[in-house]
């Protein structure tokens, strides 16, 4: 894991849920002094657990030293003090709940607390920068950006800057991920779902039509995507398989097969009806799949295994 080392100050996680203390990983993986920020120490607690986990992995599967691993941890600071958070930040990245309120109120108490060079980035998924940055003194030193999850192994960062954004933070931004890893990839403009999950909903939108109209059951369809088109998207896009295809190919493929595609406009009823019922997936115990904790557990580390053999092999 060789990382190009970067004369950089504090980086401040505001969060350190789900995406928040992967996040945070991330930037000390890469020598940052790192501040977690959140409302209690319990959730902390948490946090620094999921972060040792995740590291011990790591070293499991020769990815990091356990020296390393430990340096990592060493430069992550878990408090529940927001003024001390932020003070000297010289990047701040929101990662709380997505609840508009909640965001907004975070970004009045920055207001007064960070300087006037301190970048604030948002990990939201769900709103437009337009709308976060509405109204914020520091609207040229925003952006989003946004990781996807398990955050310390996937490669992928949208970032979408508003249109106040200043050019020289998004070029900092772009250079800060790429030196930490990653691989971040620029918007150029903001739309609803940003690239990702507009692809990912209309995979979903059709895997629910078919196991709706019985063509397959989950684990199948499933398979279908896991052992075909998933073993080609981690090396190739959609958009250079269709050129590896043959675009004549590829115009008869859609032109005959667009008009049969599932096009609804609301959330697929196999969802709503699991929702419905509160199988929520994972965190229920029960989706579309059964779930016993330890299963899950188990599941998510092997997850992670598989994830951290493919980095390893995408590095090279």
């Amino acid at each position: 894991m060789n990382r190009r080392p970067l004369t950089k100050g504090k980086v401040c996680v505001l969060g350190s849920g789900t995406m928040g203390h992967g996040i945070a990983q991330v930037f000390a993986a890469s020598s940052f002094s790192v501040v977690i920020y959140d409302i209690n120490e319990e959730v902390l607690k948490v946090a620094q657990k999921k972060i040792h986990k995740n590291l011990m992995l790591m070293v499991e599967e020769n990815y990091m030293n356990f020296e390393e691993s430990e340096k990592v941890l060493a430069r992550i600071v878990f408090t529940t003090d927001f003024a001390f958070a932020v003070g000297d930040a010289s990047l701040v990245i929101e990662a709380v709940p997505e609840i508009i309120e909640l965001k907004k109120e975070i970004y009045t108490k920055l207001e007064t607390l960070i300087s006037e060079d301190t970048i604030v980035a948002s990990n939201t998924s769900t709103y437009s920068i337009e709308v976060l940055a509405e109204d914020v003194s520091f609207a040229d030193r925003m952006l989003v950006v946004h990781f996807f999850n398990p955050t310390h192994l996937v490669r992928l960062v949208e970032v979408v800057p508003s249109k106040r954004t200043k050019p020289e933070v998004i070029d900092k931004m772009m250079e800060l991920l790429i030196n930490c890893g990653k691989k971040p990839v620029r918007l150029q403009k903001d739309i609803p779902g940003f690239v990702a999950n507009r692809l990912q909903a209309a995979v979903v939108r059709e895997a629910m039509y078919l196991l709706e109209e019985g063509v397959a059951d989950a684990r199948d369809i499933d398979s279908v995507i896991a052992d075909g088109p998933g073993m080609r998207w981690a090396f190739d896009g959609p958009i250079q398989i269709a050129d590896f295809g043959g675009l004549d190919i590829w115009e008869k493929v859609t032109g005959n097969l667009f008009p049969e595609l599932d096009s609804s406009k609301k959330a697929p009823k196999l969802i709503s009806d699991k929702v419905q019922e509160n199988n929520l997936g994972v965190k229920t115990g029960e989706g579309f799949y059964q779930y016993e904790k330890d299963e899950v557990t188990l599941a998510a580390k092997e997850r992670d295994r598989k994830l951290i053999k493919l980095l390893s092999i995408k590095e090279m």
